[in-house]
């Protein structure tokens, strides 16, 4: 479908080797405005980075020892009324699966997964 679909992941390599990551909001703790949602993985930022919303692209971190960008969700919040991505980084599979069904689990926002496949 896509000729370029390794340049794709390989240039969000680069934006990983420049930008260092920020959590925010780690494993284990409340959603700031929603405090009955508890994030399953770290979940931050990159740092000097410019996403739809204004904020740093988003990024959940999984406890992989492999540290490279898994794929992506883009995702739809209906209440929020937006669209965004989050790279998903150094996830496991299981990681991966959970972060999608997270996504997904209510009807205000859906999520799409795209992986690495190299």
């Amino acid at each position: 479908m896509n000729a370029y679909d390794r340049e794709f992941w390989e240039l969000l390599d680069k934006m990983f080797a420049k930008y260092d990551i920020e959590i925010d909001r780690p494993k284990g703790s409340p959603h700031p405005k929603y405090p009955d949602y508890i994030y399953p993985l770290d979940y931050g930022f990159l740092k000097g980075t410019v996403s739809s919303d204004g904020a740093g692209i988003d990024v959940w971190v999984g406890g992989s020892d492999q540290k490279r960008v898994n794929g992506i969700i883009s995702s739809v919040d209906f209440v929020k009324g937006d669209s965004e991505i989050k790279i998903l980084y150094a996830c496991t599979d299981q990681e991966i699966e959970l972060i999608y069904q997270e996504h997904n689990h209510t009807s205000g926002m859906k999520g799409i997964l795209t992986l690495r496949k190299e």
